[in-house]
């Protein structure tokens, strides 16, 4: 019985050879498709974050026509307005920021030079020779606090007009979508898990970002509202987020010359206690498995929008990986790799028999 539900050796060779000629077509079709979103990513990005920010958006606009029973359209110009205030506010804290540091540039880098100075006498009492005065030289000719806040404030100003863009992206998306119907199998499913996801980690980096702000204002930390504004926007990178995050306020604690021992070490320990608190505890309760998707998963989904987005991509990697898999998911070719993403190795390694719907292992036990 089994020898005769065998498949004869041409057609098994047929069959393995379609399969590799399908996957390198994948493979083919996965770099020109990496290739052209590199190369249109000054229009891709935009547009993909006014896709997010109209998700984000839509259950405001929703609770104004309902509960308040505005019109759309003026739900939406509401809507829209809080958000070009809060952009507005932002733009005056960093430009705030920025002049503080430049007025400021020169007590920075005197202090600076006495942490150069102290930290070679520290290391000549071990018998450790090190030449301070050439090490304020290298700094005075590679490192300049003034060009660093020329390049931030030009990056700064990239930011501001990509935002007004992806307004003017996000005004027609949502002046369209009351014209649609609730939609439901797989688009609904995408709609809904990606805008749930995205409330959820506005609201929880909103939580983070001002504990941390409000943290290091008690402490006396120079631009501490603007450290917590970074740690907002860097909290949506998974795992390097909060890292870099925690690191940044340090060179600004470091040359301040008031900033003691006790307050270097809780400028550093309760942001971290902050960012652990919520990235361990109160995302994966709340989150549970909504995107599921395996850990090993978001890093390389990191590193791979990183390199064809920069930090844009590290921002939308979670989201567009979620997207990515759910897509995958419903196709039973590529059903194994949406298992792969998740985690499920075991599930993800079966290989479908000739009719394609259950295990060939299955079907030989079977006989």
């Amino acid at each position: 019985m089994r020898l005769m539900n065998q498949e004869p050796p041409s057609r098994s060779a047929a069959a393995i050879e379609n399969r590799v000629q399908v996957v390198s077509l994948a493979l083919i079709a996965a770099v020109a498709i990496a290739g052209a979103l590199y190369w249109l990513k000054p229009a891709m990005i935009p547009f993909v974050l006014a896709i997010l920010v109209t998700h984000a958006l839509t259950p405001l606009i929703d609770v104004l026509t309902q509960r308040a029973r505005m019109p759309r359209w003026a739900a939406i110009l509401v809507t829209l307005f809080l958000v070009a205030g809060g952009f507005l506010g932002l733009g005056l804290l960093v430009s705030s920021s920025v002049q503080q540091l430049t007025s400021s540039k020169d007590l920075y880098e005197a202090r600076i030079e006495q942490l150069l100075t102290d930290g070679a006498a520290w290391l000549g009492a071990y018998g450790i020779e090190v030449d301070a005065e050439r090490l304020k030289g290298l700094m005075r000719t590679n490192i300049s606090v003034g060009d660093t806040l020329v390049k931030l404030t030009n990056a700064l100003m990239g930011i501001v007009s990509n935002t007004f863009l992806v307004l003017v992206f996000a005004v027609y998306l949502l002046a369209g979508h009351h014209m649609e119907r609730e939609r439901g199998g797989l688009r609904g499913e995408i709609e809904g898990r990606v805008r749930k996801y995205l409330v959820l980690k506005l609201g929880l980096s909103a939580v983070t970002g001002l504990a941390v702000g409000m943290i290091l204002l008690v402490l006396g930390i120079d631009l501490a509202l603007l450290f917590g504004v970074l740690t907002f926007v860097l909290n949506f990178i998974p795992n390097v987020g909060s890292i870099i995050a925690t690191l940044l306020p340090i060179p600004v604690v470091l040359v301040d010359p008031n900033a003691g021992p006790w307050t270097v070490t809780l400028a550093i320990l309760l942001p971290g206690t902050v960012q652990m608190v919520v990235g361990n505890v109160l995302e994966p309760k709340m989150m549970g498995d909504l995107l599921d998707l395996h850990p090993i998963t978001v890093l390389l989904a990191l590193i791979l929008w990183g390199m064809l987005w920069g930090i844009p991509g590290m921002l939308l990697a979670v989201p567009l990986t979620a997207v990515l898999k759910l897509l995958l998911e419903p196709l039973p070719l590529t059903a194994p790799l949406a298992r792969l993403m998740a985690g499920h190795l075991s599930r993800a390694s079966t290989v479908l028999g000739p009719e394609g719907k259950q295990p060939a292992a299955e079907v030989a036990s079977t006989d």
